[in-house]
């Protein structure tokens, strides 16, 4: 069984950082791709970042340049740097695996809050 375990989330101002952590438990399985997606109140989820397990990486059009998305195989974590935080970034952030045979897992998700 896999479990993902985020956090790093928080209050943070205008301009300002926060990372994003999230870790995978358990033994036996192979990580392929591992993304972060985030839903704001009253919106669908939507995603931001993903990486391969090669380490290619895509972002949406909204967090590039300012958001980068890293993993640590070894920790089977992923992790998101979150840069330049603006207010419109406000949401739940959510990490989701592509496990091989396993399937798609998400993490319970992480409050990010940016006050203006």
């Amino acid at each position: 069984q896999v479990q993902l375990v985020e956090s790093g989330g928080g209050l943070v101002q205008a301009g300002g950082s926060l990372r994003l952590s999230c870790a995978a438990s358990g033994s036996g399985f192979s990580i392929n791709t591992m993304a972060w997606y985030r839903q704001a109140p009253g919106k669908q989820r939507e995603l931001v970042a993903t990486i391969t397990k090669a380490g290619s990486t895509n972002y949406a059009d909204s967090v590039k340049g300012r958001f980068t998305i890293s993993r640590d195989n070894a920790k089977n974590t992923v992790y998101l740097q979150m840069n330049s935080l603006k207010p419109e970034d406000t949401a739940v952030y959510y990490c989701n695996i592509l496990v091989a045979t396993l399937g798609n897992y998400w993490g319970q998700g992480t409050q990010v809050t940016v006050s203006s």
